[in-house]
């Protein structure tokens, strides 16, 4: 095993058993104040086509965002994970979702799909996250490999602002975000540069 998976390994291990220490109610505080974040980015407002996740395992939740989303008209997509990538399909507040092998909900297979380029925004799970935009989820690789090569969509890191580090282990395929929305602010990210 190379030394960066290995760190990646350990680090990933140190950030989830960090945000984990959060109780109910810090999860509950930390969900209402990202969607002040969240309404900072530059094409909030005008995006229509949005890619949330549900959150699993301490991450930081989303359900307010989609409220809020919602509340706005915006189409809201989740991810599914099919053939070891990821495609969006658009959930319906009504729609009963199914769990998938990694207990993870998702919408049916016939849900309605949008290509990840033509998504205006995709919010990503991250465990871990540091001010070049250097991004380390749960080690799946799904979103990088289905990221790979796209441009268009804004990719929005979600994460707990205790989940900052100040450099995370990259490999030539880890994609880059374009910012972090954190439950203290938003982070604007250029790779190699700091984030402002």
């Amino acid at each position: 095993m190379a030394d960066i998976q290995r760190r990646k390994i350990r680090l990933r291990s140190d950030l989830r058993q960090r945000r984990n220490t959060l109780n109910s109610a810090q999860q509950d505080t930390a969900a209402q104040a990202l969607i002040h974040s969240v309404v900072t980015l530059p094409n909030w407002a005008s995006a229509q086509r949005i890619a949330l996740y549900l959150a699993t395992d301490g991450e930081i939740d989303t359900r307010a965002l989609e409220n809020a989303a919602r509340g706005l008209a915006k189409e809201i997509f989740l991810p599914l994970i099919t053939n070891s990538r990821l495609c969006f399909a658009q959930w319906h507040e009504e729609v009963l979702l199914s769990s998938n092998q990694y207990n993870i909900a998702e919408p049916p297979a016939d849900a309605v799909r949008c290509p990840a380029s033509d998504l205006d925004i995709i919010f990503l799970p991250t465990v871990g996250w540091d001010g070049h935009g250097g991004r380390l989820g749960m080690g799946g690789g799904f979103y990088d490999r289905t990221l790979s090569g796209i441009s268009g969509p804004l990719l929005v890191g979600l994460a707990h602002e205790n989940q900052q580090v100040d450099e995370i282990p990259l490999e030539n395929w880890d994609i880059a975000l374009d910012y972090v929305a954190t439950d203290v602010s938003l982070y604007a990210c250029q790779q190699k540069e700091r984030c402002q």
